[in-house]
């Protein structure tokens, strides 16, 4: 993902060799919901950053839906550790059940924390995220760090469920933590004239310049709700949400319009990892 610049070229230490490109469908108990995921590397000269979680759990007779796009950067320490992490502190938060957003929001912040304190194995990179929970088919809970985007799709037109967190538009945070915002001619705003977004996780570095708190909302579903769509900036940067739907709605196999948008995109001539995870919610 391209949300650093000049930085040393020469971080080659990773996690895992991963391969360029990954598929995948799944449905929960009842087939009802079902969900399929496409991730495809980017043309920029480093390995695949992006993680993803898509799965149903069951969790004190409940059914919960996982979904999740992790979009790194500088290395893909902090994305896989997200993707392992995560969800479980959320979880953990006992009053998870009566209050998803604050434990939500307690457990971003958290996590966070803990990656910081590992630096030293996680390296110096960071991660933005953007995280939804279905809770037995009927409450949406999403939340995001970053430029990474969530999508519902009600009555066929988009709803945004996220806000993107650019520097320009938290100007006012940034520098009054005593940072700024580059605004090079040819480029996009930078932290510091380095990161291209003002929330994220890890990056300790610019951590005292950052926000590392989710924006979080929550929705019931209903009869009007049929596609929820999670992905990172290298769908959004050439697409829009409206278009996104449209194609996801063209089809009733999810894992099939996830492969369409990634693909579109890169027709588009995306450069960063697109990655995209389609939920079918009726």
């Amino acid at each position: 993902m391209d949300k650093l610049c000049c930085f040393n070229s020469s971080y080659s230490q990773l996690v895992a060799a991963r391969a360029s490109s990954s598929t995948g469908k799944g449905k929960n108990h009842e087939g009802s919901v079902k969900y399929g995921f496409s991730l495809v590397k980017g043309k920029a000269n480093h390995p695949m950053e992006d993680y993803h979680v898509a799965k149903f759990v069951n969790i004190q007779g409940k059914e919960l839906g996982l979904f999740a796009i992790y979009d790194g950067h500088l290395g893909e320490r902090v994305p896989a550790y997200l993707q392992k992490n995560l969800f479980s502190n959320i979880l953990k938060e006992e009053e998870f059940w009566d209050n998803p957003t604050g434990s939500i929001s307690k457990a971003y912040e958290m996590t966070d924390q803990a990656i910081l304190s590992r630096s030293s194995d996680l390296g110096r990179g960071g991660s933005t995220a953007v995280t939804a929970i279905l809770i037995n088919g009927q409450r949406l809970c999403v939340a995001n760090v970053g430029d990474s985007r969530a999508v519902l799709s009600r009555k066929g037109q988009a709803v945004q469920m996220t806000t993107d967190h650019e520097p320009n538009t938290e100007r006012g945070s940034i520098e009054t933590k005593g940072g700024f915002v580059s605004n090079i001619p040819g480029d996009v705003p930078r932290v510091n004239g380095q990161l291209a977004v003002s929330r994220a996780f890890g990056d300790k570095s610019l951590k005292s310049h950052l926000r590392s708190d989710p924006d979080v909302q929550t929705v019931d579903i209903d009869v009007d709700t049929d596609i929820l769509i999670l992905a990172s900036d290298g769908l959004w940067k050439v697409m829009h949400n409206q278009e996104a739907v449209d194609i996801a709605r063209r089809t009733k196999d999810p894992l099939k319009a996830a492969k369409q948008l990634t693909a579109e995109a890169l027709k588009r001539d995306s450069k960063d990892d697109i990655s995209c995870v389609v939920v079918r919610l009726r």
